[in-house]
C-alpha cells in the first residue's frame, strides 16, 4: 500500500501511487514506527525541497526522522501552504524572500527571516482549529500560480485558465465566466508574493493543455 505522504492543494496528506515532482516536510517526524501518519504538522517550518540533493540518499519515513511528503509541483505545494527551502533550493528562497518583502513593504532584515515569513504564513494556512483558511476571489482576479476550489475539485490558474487537477497531473483546462468568484487555496501572502514577481514551477502537464 502507498505511504500516506502525498500531499494535496488543500494540504492534506493522502496516498496515491503517482509519483510527485517536489519534496518537503513540516517539522520533525509526523508519523510512528510503522510509518503510519499520526498528525498533519508539527511546528510552523513548511518547507519545499528538491527530490535529489549533493546526492544525500534517505529511507522514506525513517522512524525518529522527519518526514517526506511529496507534491505534484511547486504551485500545489504552495497552495497547500508551503514555501522553499533556504538549503536545497537557495536561490527559489531568495527570490520568495524579496517578493515577499515587496508584497509587505517590508524592509527590517528580521521581518524576512524564514521564522518571522513562517509565522505569518502558519497564520494565513491553518486557523486555531487546525482547518484550512479559504478566503473567495474572483479567479481572474489571482496571478498564475494561484489554486482555487470549484465544486470541490481544485484547480491551478495558468495562463488565463483553470487547469484541473490531479495526483498524476493536470487533467483539463476550463474557462469559467469572467468574474466568477471561487474558494482560494493558496494564502493570501503567497498570492502576494506572486504578484510580486515570484512564479511558481509548474507539472509539464500544465503546459500541453
Amino acid at each position: 500500500m502507498p505511504l500516506q505522504n502525498r500531499v494535496d492543494p488543500w494540504g492534506v496528506l493522502f496516498r496515491t501511487t503517482a509519483r510527485g515532482t517536489m519534496m518537503g516536510n513540516r517539522g520533525p517526524s509526523l508519523h510512528n514506527d510503522r510509518r503510519e501518519i499520526l498528525r498533519p504538522f508539527r511546528g510552523e517550518r513548511w518547507i519545499t525541497c528538491l527530490l535529489e540533493f549533493r546526492g544525500r540518499q534517505r529511507t522514506v519515513m525513517r522512524p525518529g526522522y522527519y518526514t517526506e511528503l511529496f507534491f505534484l509541483d511547486e504551485a500545489v505545494s504552495f497552495a497547500a501552504g508551503h514555501r522553499p527551502c533556504a538549503e536545497c533550493r537557495r536561490e527559489r528562497f531568495n527570490a520568495f524572500r524579496e517578493a515577499w518583502g515587496l508584497s509587505q513593504r517590508i524592509h527590517r532584515e528580521n521581518s524576512l527571516r524564514a521564522p518571522a515569513m513562517d509565522a505569518e504564513l502558519h497564520r494565513a494556512r491553518i486557523d486555531g482549529q487546525g482547518r484550512k483558511v479559504t478566503y473567495r476571489a474572483a479567479w481572474d482576479s489571482l496571478p498564475d500560480g494561484a489554486f482555487v476550489e470549484i465544486d470541490g475539485s481544485g484547480y491551478l490558474l495558468w495562463e488565463g485558465a483553470l487547469r484541473l487537477w490531479s495526483p498524476e497531473g493536470y487533467r483539463k483546462m476550463v474557462r469559467p465566466s469572467a468574474g466568477e468568484v471561487a474558494g482560494v487555496l493558496t494564502p493570501k501572502p503567497v498570492v502576494a508574493v506572486f504578484r510580486h514577481g515570484y512564479t511558481p514551477a509548474v507539472h509539464p502537464s500544465a503546459l500541453l493543455l
